[in-house]
């Protein structure tokens, strides 16, 4: 299934779409940096990203005639207009790039589309500005209409060792059986409490002695009233940080794995405990904004978290490298969609077509 990519940033949306199964027929992004680390894993022949055309451009200057009858357009058009850390401006803002996210579907005329964005889209403020985001996707061009859903997720619940509220927006075209669309969450905090403090499974894994009242008391009515059911919640658990870092140990200046020192904690930034997935990775002017990107260790010292291990939250492979500087390259992973998510929502989308393909015969 073909497809074309806006605003790829370091490649997480793209990865997890390749994965799915969709090849990429060119992926744009504006940004140097972002462009550099994506060019350098393709020349080093990393799995799928060696076959991306990615190109740098500005997607105001694109026409997309080029890309006529694609099975999908997918982007993560810039958060920060709506970010709940920004400046709050939304469609005022100079870097709302959601016009031209709806013009590429409309000279495309993709079956599917897939655009990401931040919780904070989802907010009151811009509660006028999303509807009317939805209502120009559902007929972006004269004849063409999409059957839109707006999907509130946590890439927790997909597998992703990171608590990440987006908001995913998926159009089906009309001619597509879009009711059959079935994005279904796979991992859940409930299996996890359970094998960490009904069952223990989770400090077996480990190799670790049971921390059976170590829960905090925000998940203390949670642990009692599945302790109190007797009932193993289905699905898998979600992917703590400890699970995601195994067998990776602490920084060795290799592979992107390496200390940064000046991590601290201060109210409203106290890092991201090993037994949970992690807080959201962020991006700021100076790759780590509030304290926050850092981890807080057995010892209850708290470091930054390494490239290797920021990747590592973000479902990137061990052999994905950031040539870039510390800052600028936790800026790109702060921004990037974790895989884990692409793949869950592009197997969703790609079940949904090949389901309507079935039931459409082909033409002799």
């Amino acid at each position: 299934m073909r497809s074309v990519e806006l605003f790829t940033g370091c490649g997480g949306l793209a990865l997890g779409l390749s994965r799915a199964g969709f090849e990429h027929e060119a992926l744009f992004e504006w940004d140097n940096d972002a462009v550099e680390t994506v060019l350098h894993n393709k020349a080093a022949g990393i799995e799928h990203v060696e076959h991306w055309p990615v190109i740098k451009a500005d997607v105001r200057d694109l026409h997309w005639n080029d890309f006529a009858d694609m099975t999908l357009v997918a982007g993560g058009p810039p958060c920060q207009p709506f970010s709940i850390g920004g400046k709050h401006k939304g469609n005022a803002d100079a870097r709302d790039m959601w016009p031209h996210a709806v013009r590429a579907v409309a000279e495309t005329m993709p079956r599917a589309f897939l655009f990401e964005n931040v919780r904070g889209l989802a907010r009151p403020k811009f509660a006028g500005y999303l509807a009317s985001i939805v209502d120009r996707l559902r007929t972006p061009a004269k004849g063409l209409r999409y059957d839109v859903t707006v999907h509130k997720v946590n890439a927790a619940d997909f597998g992703a060792p990171q608590q990440r509220h987006r908001v995913v927006i998926v159009g089906l075209r009309s001619d597509e059986d879009a009711a059959s669309l079935k994005l279904e969450a796979t991992h859940s905090r409930e299996r996890m409490l359970w094998d960490q403090y009904v069952e223990g499974a989770y400090w077996s894994e480990h190799q670790l002695e049971p921390r059976l009242e170590g829960f905090a008391k925000r998940d203390a009515a949670a642990v009692r009233k599945l302790r109190d059911s007797g009932v193993e919640p289905q699905g898998k658990r979600w992917v703590t940080v400890r699970d995601a870092l195994r067998g990776l140990g602490e920084p060795n200046g290799e592979n992107n794995h390496v200390f940064q020192a000046g991590a601290k904690v201060y109210p409203g930034h106290t890092g991201s405990p090993l037994d949970l997935p992690s807080k959201a990775l962020k991006a700021g002017d100076h790759g780590v904004p509030g304290g926050e990107n850092m981890m807080v260790k057995d010892d209850d010292t708290v470091r930054y978290f390494t490239l290797r291990e920021a990747a590592r939250l973000q479902g990137l492979p061990d052999d994905y490298m950031f040539p870039r500087s510390w800052t600028e390259s936790m800026r790109q992973l702060g921004n990037a969609v974790p895989c884990q998510l692409s793949e869950a929502v592009g197997n969703a989308i790609v079940k949904t077509l090949t389901r309507h393909d079935r039931k459409v015969p082909m033409a002799a």
